[in-house]
């Protein structure tokens, strides 16, 4: 039995990600820190839940310890969980340090920190896979272009999360270099979910897409990779 889980999965891309990763026959765990939606969440996709809080340390590792519990193993975890701040303004002066805080806790230290509970799963695995889920507004080359439709886009606190996301994937890739375990950074694009008021071209499917291919690459697949649909993303 091949186990996934995914943070974020009561809705949007994560659920996504968690449905179609169940029509290939792995159980897919959905992580959630909103208990009844997630529990409903799991039901509709007739998965298992785990409640989990990315910005709480004691209900990452209570959910580590669930999955140890029940299935002594991990082949793939998904870090989708991300917020933007809800930031009106996209001025980096007119940022607070309080905002950006908030962001990085679940995109930055929240991936860190779950993807440290759960790698002593992943070891276990014979083929462990982590996808972190960026965002082409973290990709510093077209944030420089000003040929770039990203150039305009000056959301500090949710692109530089993304950016500092990036180097994440890069440091785990790199250290579990000499291991089974690949470690890719994927951009689903411009997604219609609650996360931009529902104003994206893509479907939250659609988004899923890269995470799915990322979660289940072969022996001979990419590790320490920025990748989307067509391929790799500029950094």
């Amino acid at each position: 039995m091949t186990t996934a889980l995914i943070t974020g999965a009561n809705k949007g891309i994560g659920f996504e990600i968690a449905r179609l990763l169940g029509e290939r026959g792995i159980t897919a765990v959905v992580g959630a820190r909103d208990e009844e939606r997630g529990r409903a969440a799991a039901a509709k996709l007739g998965q298992p839940f785990v409640r989990l809080d990315v910005t709480d340390v004691e209900s990452v590792h209570a959910a580590a310890k669930c999955l140890e519990e029940e299935y002594g193993t991990l082949d793939i975890l998904v870090n989708n969980a991300g917020i933007t701040g809800g930031q009106q303004d996209p001025r980096p002066s007119a940022t607070p340090a309080d905002k950006m805080r908030e962001v990085y806790e679940t995109n930055v230290f929240g991936v860190v920190s779950v993807t440290n509970a759960m790698l002593p799963l992943l070891r276990r695995s014979p083929a462990g896979r982590i996808v972190n889920m960026s965002s082409e507004l973290g990709s510093l080359s077209m944030a420089v272009d000003p040929e770039s439709p990203f150039w305009p886009h000056t959301y500090l606190a949710y692109n530089s999360s993304k950016s500092a996301l990036n180097m994440v994937t890069v440091a785990y890739a790199k250290e579990l270099m000499d291991t089974p375990i690949k470690v890719n950074a994927a951009n689903p694009g411009y997604c219609a979910t609650d996360l931009n008021a529902h104003t994206g071209f893509r479907t939250a499917e659609q988004g899923a897409q890269i995470a799915v291919r990322l979660a289940t690459l072969d022996a001979d697949g990419p590790t320490g990779a920025y990748l989307q649909d067509d391929g790799p993303v500029s950094w």
